[in-house]
């Protein structure tokens, strides 16, 4: 575990290949976004819209409760194990949409693709934080969205352009075996296992509390409802997706009635989540400067503005502005609230607290569904859709009234004020102090301050990667000044936040030893 590091830099490549591996995850979902609902209308003749929605129902509730067991299953078993076995699961998807001989059968392919969902995308944001560590984790989850959702979009549009030139099944399914496939042979060959990663961050992140993990129950009850924070972000995740579960249900159903072709509603029905997808790019690292609490509240009024302008326009250009702003506020969202977790959690039980919010934010599925059909049969499509945009309007309000900021900004370092050094006496009583000897080899084998680290001036660069940037460190040579000097000034241009040289250098601290002190 000794080459063990954190951040996005130093684990490019299998930060990459996870980015990758969602893409395809994403596109399995994709895959059903445009032509289930005219399947279910026109191939199984359904006319209630709660039983056209019943796929996501069934979609959402296993994909939620998959989610709560990934995080605890990938904490025993590892990530990769979990990860491997979602994809596992997805296998008869695509076969069983193509040739489905009735409505039962689409039911259960989207209970196999929520159980499939639930472990492969939850485990991918769960190795992506191990992987990126405490610092740019909005970022990193920007981009673990972006590829999910824009491969969402990219499979919506393909499968539409397929479907209108070849029909409905089986053609736009090819597109899932060969997702399936790609995914599957990525995630068992290539990707590796991220639970050390996991280790090393916790002894960062600080010792757990004295009463030490909470249980399973108490995550559940604190992700829920009585921590402030977490339960804030878990209504946000279940109104999120609460309407985009009626997103998905009834907006080609709006855009149907309002006599769009089919190349048309599967054009309208990936600008949601390609806009969604492309401004995660940029939501998840605007949530690493501005903190998340603002970026979640508005995103959710930002939502709520775009349902209502779909609901409000005639034509194909407003239908389009709609989406486009619907798309906006949830990449201002989903990101956000993924790293605000992560904020909060403490590592050993960051994946089950994980596990607990996203049970939360994908049963939104169901209930958006549930809601906007029962709704919809009753009131029509546009009063199902005003409801579901009042419901995200005061999502956004619980946020603001209710959660405070959650990223950790590091005290701002006041360059005019160069710290001076440390006394070997006071050294002594900064037991967590990280102690680097710039000397040579030679030197410091001849005697050295105790716990020291030996790292010669010339490789210090590249030798202190795996220290964190806000520890206390002490730099030390022969006799203090020079040589440490010059080693702490490296150090702080290099980020580090709390460094100081040690008076009288290693000399001090062996004369400080000889004499009792």
């Amino acid at each position: 575990m000794s080459d063990v590091r954190l951040g996005l830099r130093e684990n490019l490549g299998q930060f990459s290949l996870l980015v990758v591996v969602n893409a395809f995850v994403g596109a399995m979902v994709g895959m059903e976004r445009t032509i289930l609902p005219p399947i279910a209308e026109q191939e199984f003749h359904l006319a209630a819209r709660s039983a056209v929605l019943s796929f996501i129902v069934v979609f959402g509730v296993t994909k939620a409760l998959t989610n709560y067991l990934a995080g605890r299953l990938s904490d025993r078993f590892g990530r990769k194990h979990v990860l491997v076995g979602g994809w596992l699961v997805a296998v008869p998807v695509p076969f069983l949409l193509m040739w489905a001989p009735s409505w039962a059968w689409v039911l259960f392919a989207n209970a196999l693709l929520g159980v499939s969902q639930g472990l492969t995308w939850s485990t991918t944001v769960i190795m992506k934080i191990d992987l990126a560590g405490p610092q740019k984790r909005g970022l990193a989850m920007g981009l673990n969205e972006f590829a999910g959702y824009f491969a969402v979009a990219l499979s919506a549009l393909a499968t539409g352009f397929i479907a209108a030139r070849y029909g409905l099944r089986p053609e736009p399914f090819y597109l899932g075996v060969g997702f399936v496939a790609v995914g599957l042979a990525l995630s068992a060959l290539v990707v590796r296992e991220t639970k050390h990663h996991v280790a090393a961050e916790s002894k960062l992140h600080g010792a757990l509390p004295p009463e030490g993990a909470p249980t399973q129950r108490e995550v559940f009850w604190r992700t829920t409802l009585f921590d402030k924070n977490l339960s804030s972000v878990s209504q946000a995740g279940l109104v999120n997706n609460l309407n985009d579960g009626m997103a998905w249900g009834l907006f080609p159903l709006f855009f149907s009635a309002a006599h769009m072709n089919l190349r048309q509603i599967g054009t309208l029905a990936a600008i949601y989540p390609a806009t969604w997808g492309v401004s995660q790019l940029v939501t998840g690292a605007l949530s690493d400067r501005i903190g998340r609490k603002w970026l979640i509240a508005s995103g959710m009024w930002v939502q709520s503005v775009g349902i209502a302008m779909v609901v409000l326009a005639s034509g194909f250009a407003g239908f389009a502005i709609g989406a486009a702003l619907l798309g906006v506020g949830t990449a201002m969202v989903y990101p956000t609230l993924l790293a605000a977790i992560g904020d909060v959690a403490h590592p050993s039980w960051r994946a089950s607290a994980v596990g607990v919010y996203r049970l939360w934010r994908d049963l939104g599925y169901a209930f958006g569904a549930l809601l906007a059909g029962v709704t919809a049969d009753a009131f029509g499509l546009p009063a199902a859709m005003w409801l579901v945009a009042a419901l995200t309007f005061g999502s956004g309000l619980v946020v603001a009234l209710r959660m405070r900021e959650t990223l950790q900004r590091p005290a701002p370092v006041q360059p005019a004020v160069v710290p001076t050094c440390i006394e070997a006496e006071a050294l002594r009583q900064r037991s967590s102090a990280v102690v680097i000897d710039v000397r040579s080899p030679e030197e410091y084998a001849a005697g050295h301050v105790e716990g020291a680290i030996n790292i010669p001036l010339d490789a210090l660069a590249s030798g202190v990667g795996e220290i964190p940037k806000d520890a206390f460190v002490v730099t030390a040579c022969g006799k203090g000044g020079g040589r440490s000097d010059s080693a702490a000034e490296q150090l702080r241009a290099m980020g580090y936040t709390s460094v100081r040289p040690l008076c009288g250098g290693t000399q001090a601290w062996l004369q400080l030893n000889s004499q009792g002190g």
